[in-house]
């Protein structure tokens, strides 16, 4: 082989494999000194690395309900899915769950965006559901696949504040994806799966 095209051949190998990480995942490492948390569900475990140096708001908000217990017992009740949204001209991927009785939600906080925070709706991102801005309790939503149109600036919700990231998953996206594909009436699942618990993990890197 010529040595020029020896060289050129090299050189795009070792191209390949520093782009080969960022090709096949998108998604961002979650901070250093994060809160892992355990969501444990009757068709398996989640856990997601939650990010309360960056989105301090969201992110207390989250494990104020997980240290009170009021996830447990609660369900993932919806599936979104590039099917069931027919009358959305943007379309999203996710699953949601952590309805709590209303009776016993904290106050609404304070949107946190993701221009604020500098987290992204990547793959496997949680985020906290709403209405407008500024009504967020307890329900919150896991991204299947990157799901941009739910950053600041994005189209899913018409007043273009997004929604606000507070984390990773870190285990168990087969489960998410998993539920993602369970029997659906439109995005309402058939049968809600449990969430038996959300629990810190004690032993944190």
């Amino acid at each position: 082989m010529p040595k020029r095209k020896k060289t050129l051949l090299t050189f795009l190998c070792l191209a390949l494999v520093a782009v080969r990480p960022f090709a096949a995942r998108s998604r961002a490492l979650p901070e250093a000194g994060g809160v892992t948390c355990r969501i444990t569900t009757d068709e398996g475990e989640i856990q997601v690395r939650v990010c309360p140096k960056k989105a301090p708001v969201t992110a207390g908000n989250f494990l104020s309900y997980v240290e009170a217990g009021l996830y447990d017992g609660t369900t993932f009740f919806r599936v979104v899915t590039p099917q069931n949204q027919p009358k959305d001209r943007v379309r999203i991927e996710v699953i949601q769950g952590g309805d709590v009785d209303e009776k016993k939600c904290f106050p609404p906080i304070v949107h946190e965006t993701t221009q604020m925070t500098g987290l992204k709706h990547v793959d496997g991102a949680i985020s906290m559901a709403r209405d407008a801005p500024g009504t967020a309790r307890s329900s919150f939503f896991i991204c299947v696949n990157d799901q941009p149109e739910l950053d600041f600036g994005g189209r899913r919700n018409p007043d273009g504040q997004g929604f606000a990231v507070f984390g990773l998953v870190v285990k168990g996206m087969e489960v998410v994806r998993r539920i993602q594909r369970l029997e659906a009436d439109g995005q309402t699942l058939n049968r809600p799966v449990k969430i038996l618990s959300i629990s810190r993990v004690k032993s944190e890197s």
